[in-house]
């Protein structure tokens, strides 16, 4: 495929990070444009009109929109590598379950950890623990969620593991501690070079999240 291929993304993001490992993954070679989220380029907005947020993975001028869509993207165009996706129908149904999963139990809890009020976060905290734990009865004893391959629910997942050390400092608890499959399988993936190139300094989005609740007055 030697048409452009061009990956908008903020460098922090865990719904970028999802497409640069996606992309190292299957070894393919794109242009990287860091977005400034406070001031969006033009080619931002007109790539993605209906939520103006990235990632967007341009392809020969056409933007797909949305992580996950993004990683399956990837996945059903370059099979050059393998597949993120079970063959399996019914196994492929439960993987696009379980990243779905992620997005609404892991996303969405954990924004309200980072981004919330103080008084929020011991809630949020338990339920951002506990869908962690559903998470690890679904990967069992297993290596990775498809087993012993890295696949889509580990994409869909490894990017917020760079989050952990915020999300335990500011809602004062320890990951490996409440759920030590999950961290052994965040350290098991991060062996990986696509992902450990891929994922932000944990200490860097810490800093970012400081910064960014001084500013919002939420502490």
């Amino acid at each position: 495929m030697a048409e452009e291929l061009i990956l908008l993304d903020d460098w922090l993001s865990m719904y970028g990070m999802r497409a640069r490992i996606a992309l190292a993954e299957k070894e393919i070679k794109y242009e990287y444009r860091e977005e400034d989220l406070g001031n969006k380029t033009q080619l931002l907005l007109q790539m993605n009109p209906i939520h103006k947020k990235i990632p967007v993975l341009i392809h020969s001028g056409k933007p797909i929109c949305e992580s996950i869509i993004i990683v399956e993207y990837i996945d059903e165009l370059w099979k050059n590598k393998g597949s993120f996706l079970p063959s399996d129908p019914y196994e492929r149904a439960q993987a696009r379950f379980w990243a779905d999963f992620v997005n609404k139990k892991i996303g969405d809890v954990g924004w309200r950890i980072w981004a919330g009020k103080r008084e929020g976060i011991e809630e949020a905290k338990k339920e951002f623990v506990e869908a962690l734990k559903e998470l690890e009865k679904e990967l069992g004893e297993k290596a990775y969620f498809g087993g012993d391959t890295f696949g889509f629910v580990d994409i869909a997942l490894i990017s917020f593991s760079t989050w952990f050390y915020t999300f335990e400092a500011l809602g004062n608890f320890k990951l490996k501690t409440e759920s030590p499959k999950i961290i052994a399988w965040a350290e098991r993936c991060n062996q990986r070079e696509s992902v450990s190139k891929s994922l932000a300094p944990e200490k860097d989005v810490y800093d970012f999240v400081l910064s960014y609740r001084q500013s919002h007055h939420l502490d």
